[in-house]
Order: C-alpha cells, then structure tokens, then sequence
C-alpha cells in the first residue's frame, strides 16, 4: 500500500492523495496551507454548500429568536388624523372672517407657524382646544357686531317705511340674522345678512334717485324763474305735489311727472335762454366799455350757454345763476329798471 502523501489538519489522520475530505473527520481539508498551528480543536462546521442555494445557518445563531430590523427613521411620519379636521374647521373661520368684514368685525386666526405645528402634532388635544377658543371668540364678535348692524339697519327701513316702501321682510330676516348667529349657525346668519343689505340698499337707491331727480328739477325752475325765464309751473306747488308722490311711495307715477315737467322747462329754455344770453353779452360789453373789467364774467356766461347747449340744462343754469347772484342781471331785466351790479 502506498504510503499516505499528507495527514489531515484537524485530526491528523492520513490523508489519501488528492483527497478533499477527511476519512475520518468529514472536514475539508485545505491543501494549500499546513496543518493548524494553534491546535486548539476543531474549527467551527463550515460545509461547502452548492452554487445557487443559500448558506447555511451558523451554528451560533441556530435557536435564537430572528434579529428585529431596525425602524425607517428617514421615512415621512404616518398621518395625523387632526389634520384633515383642522383644515376643515380653519377654512370655517376663514369663510367667517370674510363674510364678516362688511360688519367692521375683525374675526382672530391661527397664525401660519401655529397651524403648522398643529397639523404635524402627536398630541393635538391643545390645538383643538385652541381652534375651539378662537370660534368662540368669533361668534362672540360676530353676534355683537350684527346687533350694531340690527340697529342701523333698523334705522334705514324707518326711513324707507316713511316713504311708504314695505320692509316687513327685510325686519324678520334681521331677526333671523341674530337668532342663527347666537345658535352658532354663523354662515346662515352671514348668508341672510348679505341678503338683507343688498335689498336695503337696492330700495334707498332708488329712493335717493327719485329724491335726487325731484331736487333736480325744482332747482332748475326757480333758476328759470330768477333768470327771467317763466317755468311751466310754479316751483313752489311742484315741489309740494312731488314730495306727495314721493311719500306715497309712487315712484314710477314720480318719474314720469319729473320727466314731463323736464321737457316742458327745457323747450322753454330754448325759447327764451339765447335772448337773455344776448341780452348779458350786451350788458358785459357796456361795462367794459366803461373800464370795468369783465373778462372772467364773459367766459362764466359763455361756459353757461355751452352747457346747455349741449344738453346740459341744470348745469348751464346754475353757471349762468351763479353769475347772476355774483355780477347782478342787466338793466333791462331789474326790477324797477335798477342797477344792474349787486
């Protein structure tokens, strides 16, 4: 037999040629390096496993309970499930806080950094609690400034009542106003708010339309009247038989008169305006001619006679009266023949 070329590492058996195991130990023998020097037993199992399947368990760790992975701590935060609520109750106070300007009411909010901190919160009871108190304070507000707002409002439908226009439904909606925002349903009483003060003020603008139309056309026949120029009726009855229409509340039936009686004053004035016109050129002409200045009173006359001409007929008369009262009329229309100057 043939004498063994090698022993093995681990237990010193000898070791066929060529041979990869030991015979006696079943452990890998590695040619290319000398037995252990150390000597100090067997070495740990290692077992050469196929290419392809995974490596075996170390016997060390054979028993024990599987390592825990350790947690994502880069990874974004789970949710918050205060923030959607939130959102949602912060965009209410915001709609609040619009709708309430128009009532001079300064409604509080969260401020950016705060609202931030309370999306991103674990422990979002303290915020709620902070959004809660803002709410109160703003229906507090609120409810104070629509009782300011009652009382004025109160005030105009008096005055409308008092020209015979019917405000028993803009006085039940204030008092439904107040009723849904001292319940706390502050969009409905912000909603119906808006409501009423659009109605209000659409009725006093008509109201203050025909007040202003009346006005117009009574100033523009006394003009007449103190220019010389007789009006289609006397100013004085006029006024009295319109405001009668006026507190009746008749405004369409007010509007047609005012606009008959217009037109009456206005063909008049075509008649008779250019005369008097000619007539206070000539009166300027003869002061000048005695060394009285007169320039800026002829560019007043002209101005005058330019808007009515255009179509301006109160404008041109009050121009041309205002010249009256300041320079005087001329002779020939004074009373009693007097001087012209005043």
């Amino acid at each position: 037999m043939a004498s063994p070329s090698s022993v093995c590492p681990h237990c010193g058996a000898p070791l066929p040629a060529e041979a990869l195991v030991c015979p006696a130990c079943h452990r890998v023998v590695d040619r290319g390096s000398d037995p252990d020097p150390i000597g100090d037993g067997p070495v740990p199992d290692e077992t050469v496993e196929p290419t392809g399947e995974q490596p075996r368990e170390p016997v060390a760790a054979r028993g024990r309970p599987p390592a825990k992975a350790p947690a994502n701590r880069g990874g974004p935060p789970p949710p918050n499930p205060f923030a959607a609520e939130l959102t949602r109750r912060l965009a209410r106070v915001n709609q609040w806080a619009e709708g309430a300007e128009p009532l001079g009411v300064e409604v509080p909010r969260l401020p950016a950094w705060a609202e931030e901190a309370a999306r991103s919160s674990w422990n979002p009871e303290p915020w709620a609690e902070a959004v809660r108190g803002i709410e109160r304070i703003a229906q507090r507000r609120i409810v104070a400034g629509f009782e300011e707002w009652q009382k004025r409002t109160r005030a105009r439908l008096t005055r409308l009542e008092a020209y015979a226009v019917d405000s028993r439904l803009e006085r039940d909606q204030i008092e439904d106003t107040l009723h849904a925002a001292r319940t706390g349903d502050i969009a409905q009483a912000l909603a119906t708010f808006q409501q009423v003060d659009r109605v209000v003020s659409l009725k006093e603008r008509h109201l203050d339309q025909a007040r202003e139309e009346l006005e117009r056309v009574v100033a523009l026949l006394r003009d007449m009247q103190a220019l010389g120029v007789d009006p289609p009726q006397d100013p004085t009855n006029v006024e009295d038989d319109l405001e009668s229409e006026l507190r009746a509340g008749k405004l369409a039936p007010l509007k047609q008169q005012i606009r008959a009686l217009r037109l009456q004053a206005v063909n008049r004035l075509k008649a008779g305006l250019p005369r008097y016109i000619a007539d206070y050129g000539d009166y300027l002409l003869e002061e000048r001619g005695h060394g009285i200045a007169t320039e800026l009173e002829a560019i007043e006359l002209a101005r005058g006679a330019r808007e009515f001409f255009r179509g301006h007929p109160e404008e041109g008369l009050r121009r041309l009266r205002a010249l009256q009262q300041t320079h005087g009329l001329p002779p020939s229309r004074t009373p009693h023949g007097g001087a012209g100057r005043r």
